[in-house]
């Protein structure tokens, strides 16, 4: 037995994975012409599934390298948006350079700085600091007179002038109160991260409007309702505590994470989830159907969002301006196993 050596591709294999035919793998692995661009995409994006390594002639040469600043990726959308911007670069054939924010590390603005030390063509700010109302915007437009083109995902701030990308948080808080509101809940609680970021505020306003269109209670009412805390497990924890004193039979959450902590709340005091408590998530990362129960939750398109983000940043790169304004596409309510009928 040789060690060590790596096994030569399989056409069939590959042509399986790529759904294409043999001689067709043949062709793009030869550097043959005759190939349309998505059907040798689908080929390579199989070889790098099957993890073989693709021929030297293959290897594309970069565009130029793009910048991704993102917040830490401990929670899952966040890898999520990351993955699905940088496939959408690769495929435009840029180099995508991830730049991860953690408690302790480098800053946004130093990571702003390597960046553009680096010579990026352009960055993609995930739920960076554009979405705190309480940080300076004047980083942006320095960044702008500088020459280096941007987009910035989640979180719109009419003080910078860039092209956003953004969920509709009003509708998604719409539909998780509505949701609810059907299965017969009355008591319906909102756990949401801190007050100071666009999202949240933007999700408490939607709540406030779906309760008094739905359960005809005062804005003071559906205020009181209202827990601000951290965008994690344990600020869902936090927040289920206050709302279950309130009598809450329900709970909207900012975030997949925050929904896990309020599950984990409910069952720290014996009660059931759905059958005692229906809880609704935001995001639906990818393991979320996976939890127990499966969670209820509203579905960021992040692919579509991901995809418009970065059309808009090559546009700029390009020396077409977009729009100095906010795209914003609609979420998506998925129905799963966290939600129940309220019977009591």
């Amino acid at each position: 037995m040789v060690v060590g050596v790596t096994a030569p591709p399989r056409l069939a294999h590959i042509a399986a994975q790529a759904a294409v035919s043999e001689a067709t793998v043949s062709r793009v692995l030869n550097g043959k012409p005759g190939v349309a661009d998505t059907t040798r995409q689908r080929v390579l994006a199989a070889l790098d599934v099957l993890g073989y390594e693709r021929p030297v002639r293959l290897r594309q040469r970069s565009a130029g390298l793009i910048g991704l600043v993102t917040p830490e990726l401990t929670n899952p959308i966040f890898p999520a948006f990351a993955q699905a911007v940088e496939q959408v670069l690769v495929g435009y054939g840029y180099t995508p350079v991830l730049c991860t924010q953690m408690p302790g590390g480098a800053t946004e603005d130093e990571l702003v700085e390597q960046l553009v030390e680096r010579g990026v063509g352009g960055i993609v700010f995930l739920s960076g600091l554009h979405a705190d109302t309480s940080a300076d915007p004047a980083r942006y437009a320095g960044l702008a007179e500088r020459g280096v083109p941007f987009v910035l995902i989640n979180g719109y701030n009419e003080r910078i002038s860039a092209p956003f990308v953004s969920p509709d948080d009003h509708a998604a808080a719409h539909m998780a109160v509505r949701h609810l509101a059907d299965l017969g809940h009355r008591r319906i609680g909102l756990a949401v991260g801190p007050p100071r970021y666009v999202p949240s505020r933007r999700k408490r306003e939607g709540f406030i409007e779906a309760v008094a269109a739905r359960l005809g209670q005062s804005a003071q009412e559906a205020e009181a309702l209202v827990q601000h805390t951290l965008f994690s497990v344990e600020g869902g924890r936090a927040a289920a505590g206050a709302l279950f004193d309130q009598g809450c039979t329900a709970v909207v959450c900012g975030s997949d994470m925050m929904a896990l902590g309020v599950v984990r709340a409910a069952r720290e005091r014996g009660l059931d989830v759905p059958d005692d408590v229906s809880v609704v998530g935001f995001d639906d990362s990818q393991l979320i159907a996976f939890t127990s129960p499966p969670l209820t939750t509203v579905r960021q398109p992040v692919q579509a969002m991901a995809a418009a983000a970065v059309g808009a940043l090559l546009e700029e790169i390009g020396g077409n301006p977009v729009q100095r304004t906010e795209f914003v596409f609609q979420p998506e309510l998925v129905v799963r196993g966290s939600t129940a009928r309220r019977t009591g």
